[in-house]
């Protein structure tokens, strides 16, 4: 039995923005329109009653100097297809991830340079966007900004501030989790969570538990899974548990960076991606590295964490990836494009999204590969499932 019109899969490359139809039961992507955007596409999250992506847009990246940034709502339609809903949002910097409160009643949109940012806009009954909020200027957001999330209530949002690791001229920038009350759209400070003071404290992206007191962080920088108890709404100091994410931890490549973390929608398992491009900086082939996902079992009564698999995305750095809403279908999007030597031979990988299959057990059986055209530097930049409700 085909399952279509359950959910919707959206690829951006650069600043095209692609709708493809899932089809769960058969484990299958069919592509369909693309729209483009004013820059490239940072990142996007979709409303959490209405049928609403908001994307933000910016000419920036990675090294690249921001401009031309903004948010963008999108009506979905029955068969995925977009259509721009109200006017673009100006944002002052480029905005690195974003998420929508669980009322959906604010857009928090996470800047990761000059310091660190955090922009709040107020979303409408339609779902259109409002102005920014002002906030107080002496908040702190921390070095490095790499998401912004809601506890589960929304009166309170999280920075997860990824640090820097030390470079030749340059100490390491110490990483924190911060949390911060939102009341009326106005951000209030709260605590900072950062073990060791934030040295060898690298998080990237984070992952509340839907039913219990558990917060997973995926620490880009350390190649770790750290679990945080969470009581009484406030994050625990220290780690309870600490777990490599690699298959082979004593053997860290350089560009070896663990990526994003999602939980099972049934809260069992938990899903890190393990991502490289070794050897892209200089133009030369993959030097070798991990570009898998980590796939976890969680105990249920402790939310101990229980290494189960390794697998192989068959492609090159997955930025993002992306569980359909029944968790029976998993979507890692890799980024570029780059020539891989075995036994001799080179041969090219280009970008892609990798399907796989979730089974009861929570592995992971890899299905079929849909390579994605870059051009010299674009990237696949993000990816993600969308319910439509």
């Amino acid at each position: 039995m085909h399952e279509l019109g359950v959910a919707a899969l959206y690829s951006a490359v650069d600043s095209q923005l692609t709708h493809y139809a899932v089809d769960v039961a058969a484990g299958t992507l069919d592509v369909g329109e693309s729209v483009e955007l004013p820059a490239k596409v940072q990142y996007a999250w979709p409303h959490p009653k209405n049928n609403i992506l908001y994307v933000a847009t910016s000419s920036g990246g990675p090294g690249v100097r921001s401009h031309r940034n903004q948010v963008n709502a999108f009506l979905i339609a029955s068969d995925g297809s977009l259509k721009p809903h109200g006017e673009p949002r100006l944002l002052p910097r480029r905005a690195v991830h974003l998420c929508v409160d669980p009322a959906g009643q604010y857009l928090l949109s996470a800047h990761n340079f000059k310091g660190g940012g955090l922009t709040v806009h107020k979303i409408a009954m339609d779902g259109k966007l409002g102005a920014p909020l002002v906030q107080d200027s002496g908040l702190e957001y921390g070095i490095y900004p790499h998401q912004v999330m809601t506890f589960g209530s929304s009166n309170k949002a999280l920075i997860v501030d990824r640090g820097i690791n030390p470079q030749s001229n340059k100490p390491e920038a110490p990483g924190a989790l911060r949390s911060f009350g939102i009341e009326g759209g106005k951000l209030t400070p709260g605590d900072v969570i950062a073990p060791s003071g934030g040295f060898g404290f690298g998080p990237r992206h984070v992952v509340f538990h839907p039913t219990q007191s558990w917060l997973y962080v995926s620490d880009e920088r350390m190649n770790k899974l750290r679990v945080f108890a969470v009581l009484d709404g406030r994050i625990e100091p220290e780690p309870a548990h600490v777990l490599e994410t690699l298959a082979d931890p004593d053997n860290v490549r350089p560009r070896q960076l663990a990526g994003p973390i999602q939980l099972h929608p049934n809260g069992r398992f938990l899903y890190v991606a393990n991502r490289s491009d070794n050897g892209a900086a200089d133009g030369s082939s993959f030097q070798g590295g991990e570009n898998n996902i980590a796939v976890f079992e969680i105990n249920n009564e402790t939310g101990t964490p229980t290494i189960l698999q390794h697998a192989s995305t068959q492609s090159i750095h997955v930025r993002t990836f992306a569980l359909d809403p029944s968790g029976r279908l998993l979507v890692a999007a890799s980024i570029m494009a780059l020539s891989v030597i075995e036994v001799g031979q080179t041969m090219h990988v280009p970008a892609a999204l990798s399907v796989f299959k979730v089974g009861a057990d929570g592995t992971l059986s890899f299905l079929r590969r849909y390579d994605v055209e870059t051009k010299g530097d674009q990237r696949q930049y993000w990816a993600g499932i969308v319910k439509l409700v």
